[in-house]
């Protein structure tokens, strides 16, 4: 009779391990390798923007040669009226004052937005109460706005500052509202379990949670707020931005009311990328720590 002999596959090394913990089969171990994070060329990021920018600028100045009119201005012209109007002190001026407005404007509409989002989001009363408010402040434009806080408030702070604020408020409400519809439910649970106070929900589970809505919501809200800021101006105001661009306009000055815009889309360029996208990067670091 023939004898088999069993052969049995000794287990994989075990792999060292702190004391008190026990140890762990090497076969069973496995590292996540991820990609190397390539280095990011700023000269290639870059070349989208300066190809856009080449393509507007030699279109117009194709235009202006074509039409040889004084109403289209070329490249030159405007940019000569560019750099007077950057020379003058008056210049810094009407911005400084456009910013000011601006900034209290959209602040009052922020605080007021992120208090009714979230609300609408967490109680449905609340929801039914403000959504015709918001309904009809996203359909009223802006010009409407504009003139009305002309007339009720005259030549005052208060006039763009309200206007502001009623053209911003709505989409930053919507947005804050959804962004909170969307929530994990189990977050709100566990907030309820162990009872966390409203001023602890608000900054650690509410305001983290709803970074991107906060911020896309920012972005469309200062853009509807340069536009009606301007508008405000040109009516009831005697300074600022929009009010040098009227200006410009009574004497049919078309490369100043260029350089005007130009500059004005500079500076919503500059709140862009140095201030909102640094302000993403920044709060939004411990998302790609949590990825990780």
């Amino acid at each position: 009779m023939t004898r088999h002999t069993a052969v049995r596959a000794d287990p994989a090394p075990a792999t060292p391990s702190p004391a008190g913990t026990p140890s762990v089969p090497a076969a069973s171990v496995r590292v996540r390798r991820g990609r190397p994070a390539r280095a990011r060329n700023p000269v290639r990021a870059a070349l989208p923007v300066a190809a856009f920018f080449a393509v507007l600028v030699g279109g117009w100045q194709a235009v202006a040669a074509r039409s040889d009119n004084v109403l289209v201005p070329d490249v030159p012209a405007v940019w000569t009226a560019l750099s007077d109007t950057v020379t003058q002190p008056l210049f810094y001026d009407s911005l400084g004052a456009t910013l000011l407005r601006v900034g209290l404007g959209f602040a009052l509409a922020f605080v007021t937005a992120v208090v009714v989002g979230i609300a609408m989001g967490r109680v449905e009363f609340v929801r039914r109460f403000f959504e015709p408010a918001v309904l009809i402040g996203l359909t009223v434009p802006g010009l409407v706005w504009a003139l009305l806080c002309v007339i009720w408030f005259g030549v005052s702070l208060t006039n763009p500052v309200v206007a502001v604020a009623l053209s911003a408020a709505p989409a930053l409400t919507l947005s804050i509202y959804q962004g909170t519809r969307a929530l994990d439910s189990e977050l709100h649970e566990m907030a309820y379990v162990y009872r966390f106070s409203l001023v602890t929900k608000l900054r650690f589970l509410w305001l983290p949670s709803l970074l991107p809505a906060l911020l896309s919501g920012a972005r469309l809200g200062l853009s509807l707020s340069w536009k009606v800021i301007v508008l405000v101006e040109m009516f009831g105001m005697s300074s600022g931005v929009g009010y040098e661009l009227n200006n410009q306009f009574a004497a049919q000055n078309v490369a100043g009311v260029l350089s005007w815009t130009l500059l004005f889309a500079l500076v919503m360029a500059v709140l862009e990328y140095g201030v909102l996208q640094g302000l993403e990067r920044r709060l939004g670091r411990w998302r790609k720590a949590a990825s990780i």
